[in-house]
C-alpha cells in the first residue's frame, strides 16, 4: 500500500452542473477561492477548469485561466497547479448526417488545446488519451493518437507533467505506448477515470486490471463519478495509488447533503488516514512526480 498519498481535488469541471449545486464554482474567483480552500484543507494538487461567467458552460477562454492561476499563486497557500488540456475535443453529430456538426461542437487541433499551458506552464496539464462515445446521443470527445503524440511532445518541450487521463483500457494501451517511445518524462502519471459512460465502469477488479498493466516506476490515481467517488478513495489506497475527489466528479457529501470542494477533500484525507496512509503535502507531491516547480 502507497503510505504517502497525494490528493487532488478538482475543482469545478466543465459538465451541466452549476445548476445542481450551488457551491459548484463559475467565476475565476469563485474557482480560485476553492482552490485555496481545498488547499487549505489538505489538497496536494488542485485541478482547475474554468467557465464561462455568462453561460456557466466550461471554457477555454485564456484569460479566465490567468485569473484563476495567479490568485492561486499568490495566495498564502502553494498546491500543484494541475489545467485541464481536454478542452476542445468535443464534436456532436448529426446521426441522418454525420459529416454535420451540431450546436456545442467545439473541436480544435491539440495543439490549440494547450494554449492556456503554453502562457501559464503549470506543473501538470491533463492529456485525454483517446477518443470515447459521451454518453448517450450522439456526443463524441475527438483525440487521435496523431493529436496525441503532437500534444505529449509539446508539453514535454514545455517541462509540465502530463498527467494521462485513462478512460478505457485502449487508453491506457496507447498510453503506455507514448511512455515507450519515450514522449513522457519519468515517472509517467496516470488518472485512471471510472464511471464515465461510456469508459471504463466503476468495478474494483477493472481498476486492479489496469493497474497491473501500469509500466513499472508509473505513478497513478484514480477516480470514480457520483456515489462512487469517495469509495473508489479506499480502493485507490489500498491498490497503491493517489486519489481524486471534488465537485467535478461529485456533488454530495452524502445522500441528500451536497458538498463543497474543501469538505470532499477533507473526506477523502479522513480515509486516507483511516488506513493507515499519510497525505503529500504539495511538495511532497512535487518530489513523488518529479515535477519543475512554476510561477
Amino acid at each position: 500500500m502507497n503510505r504517502k498519498v497525494i490528493v487532488t481535488c478538482a475543482l469545478t469541471g466543465a459538465g451541466d452542473t452549476a445548476g445542481r449545486s450551488e457551491h459548484v464554482p463559475v467565476t475565476p474567483d469563485e474557482i480560485a477561492a476553492d482552490a485555496i480552500a481545498a488547499a487549505r484543507a489538505g489538497a496536494s494538487v488542485v485541478h482547475i477548469h474554468v467557465r464561462d461567467p455568462k453561460t456557466k458552460q466550461g471554457s477555454r477562454e485564456v484569460g479566465l485561466y490567468r485569473e484563476v492561476v495567479r490568485q492561486v499563486r499568490e495566495s498564502d497557500v502553494d498546491p500543484v497547479i494541475n489545467l485541464t488540456a481536454g478542452m476542445g475535443g468535443d464534436l456532436f453529430i448529426d446521426p441522418a448526417n454525420p459529416t454535420e456538426h451540431l450546436p456545442g461542437t467545439d473541436l480544435v487541433s491539440g495543439l490549440e488545446r494547450l494554449a492556456h499551458v503554453e502562457e501559464l506552464r503549470p506543473e501538470i496539464c491533463t492529456i485525454d488519451c483517446g477518443s470515447l462515445n459521451f454518453g448517450e446521443g450522439s456526443q463524441l470527445y475527438v483525440s487521435t493518437p496523431d493529436m496525441l503524440r503532437e500534444g505529449a511532445a509539446r508539453i514535454k518541450e514545455l517541462g509540465v507533467k502530463p498527467e494521462m487521463e485513462i478512460f478505457d483500457t485502449g487508453n491506457l494501451w496507447f498510453a503506455n505506448v507514448m511512455v515507450e517511445e519515450g514522449l513522457i518524462a519519468p515517472p509517467p502519471l496516470y488518472q485512471l477515470c471510472m464511471g464515465i459512460p461510456y469508459g471504463a465502469p466503476v468495478d474494483p477488479g477493472l481498476l486492479q486490471a489496469m493497474v497491473n498493466l501500469l509500466p513499472d516506476g508509473a505513478q497513478w490515481t484514480s477516480f470514480a463519478i457520483g456515489r462512487n467517488q469517495l469509495p473508489l478513495v479506499a480502493q485507490s489506497v489500498l491498490l497503491g495509488g493517489h486519489v481524486r475527489v471534488g465537485l467535478e466528479d461529485n456533488l454530495y457529501l452524502s445522500k441528500g447533503v451536497k458538498a463543497t470542494n474543501a469538505q470532499l477533500t477533507e473526506r477523502a484525507i479522513d480515509i486516507v488516514h483511516n488506513l493507515g496512509a499519510s497525505v503529500a503535502t504539495p511538495d511532497e507531491a512535487r518530489e513523488i512526480l518529479k515535477l519543475e516547480r512554476k510561477g
